[in-house]
């Protein structure tokens, strides 16, 4: 059966193409789309020696939250053209690994939907249960899959994208010490957010100080940038979320760290700035004006860039064990309201 047109899987396959013997590129897995099925990419460039840093970008997830999955070809398109002149690129990447995957869920931007050919959230399908109490469905349901964030059957394996994000994550940043990953979406408020696990629990994760060292240097680095820094669990708790799964995986290895991170752009934004964006589906995630498209592309390439750096300069400002104690405390009173003089866990 013919492929169903797709114009931001054509853009990513013909810049794929473009880049031939500059990345390596490969079909993960295939969604289904109707009758049709359509490929999944994992694109890699940099370092495959497990003994450097790595960092991954994720786009695409929810298959109606598009910007997500643009900033991402975005930044993949500006590294791809800068691989022709930037010397220094080309010294950062002796040192670290870049991954992308940034459309996982092709069928769902097809069919406009949050959820994949199936009716499964992408993002509730992991095999995690939260430990508290979540929002009546926004947490994950299982009753059908006719309503939003819909878990799949209880037992069942995960949906091939899910599978396949987690292999291409276990594969190339699971391994290595230490790993970065950013996946990208929009739809939840009026401010950009950056946004760390755990969404099946309100407790902190064991690299807190790690966290807040990150963001400490992107706030000295940026000093006037708009992003607020929170763990998901302060706006809502769900079931089954992929990067909790992911995050408890890499922490069976003690020396490892691997924070998963999510850029959660404020949509509400463009909302209110264009109210009748409201009566779209697409409208409610994704800037309905050409402008502002640009505007949003420009104004996060920043923050990848800068995420690549981090990964790659991890030595220079992963903490201490004395500075694990001064971070975790800062950490802890600024995002959970407590104070603690016994350091980090």
């Amino acid at each position: 059966m013919p492929r169903p047109e797709l114009p931001l899987l054509s853009d990513l396959e013909q810049l794929i193409r473009r880049a031939a013997g500059q990345v390596d590129a490969r079909v993960v897995c295939e969604a289904q789309a109707g009758l049709a099925r359509l490929p999944v990419y994992a694109i890699t460039l940099g370092n495959p020696d497990p003994a450097v840093p790595a960092i991954g970008f994720f786009g695409g997830v929810h298959g109606l939250e598009r910007i997500g999955a643009e900033v991402v070809i975005e930044y993949l398109r500006s590294l791809i053209t800068r691989l022709r002149w930037d010397g220094l690129l080309h010294r950062q990447l002796e040192s670290l690994r870049m991954v992308f995957m940034p459309l996982v869920n092709p069928a769902g931007v097809w069919r406009g939907t949050r959820a994949n050919g199936r009716g499964v959230d992408l993002m509730r399908n992991a095999p995690v249960e939260a430990l508290e109490q979540v929002p009546f469905l926004l947490g994950g349901q299982r009753l059908t899959r006719w309503l939003p964030w819909y878990r799949g059957p209880r037992g069942a394996a995960m949906e091939a994208e899910s599978a396949a994000l987690c292999e291409v994550v276990e594969r190339e940043l699971l391994p290595r010490r230490f790993s970065l990953s950013l996946d990208c979406h929009s739809g939840f408020g009026l401010r950009d957010r950056i946004w760390f696990p755990f969404a099946h629990t309100a407790e902190p994760i064991r690299h807190l100080p790690e966290v807040h060292a990150l963001k400490e240097i992107f706030d000295q680095a940026h000093a006037h940038h708009s992003y607020v820094f929170e763990p998901q669990s302060l706006s809502y708790l769900t079931h089954g979320d992929l990067w909790d799964y992911l995050y408890l995986r890499a922490s069976s290895a003690p020396d490892r760290v691997f924070l998963p991170l999510t850029l959660e752009m404020g949509s509400w934004l463009w909302v209110k700035k264009n109210p009748r964006q409201l009566f779209s589906r697409h409208g409610m995630f994704n800037p309905g004006k050409a402008h502002r498209q640009q505007r949003v592309l420009r104004r996060h390439m920043a923050w990848l860039d800068f995420m690549a750096r981090a990964a790659a300069s991890c030595a220079l400002w992963l903490p201490d064990p004395a500075a694990r104690a001064h971070h975790y405390e800062i950490a802890m009173r600024d995002w959970y309201g407590a104070h603690t003089a016994a350091g980090a866990a």
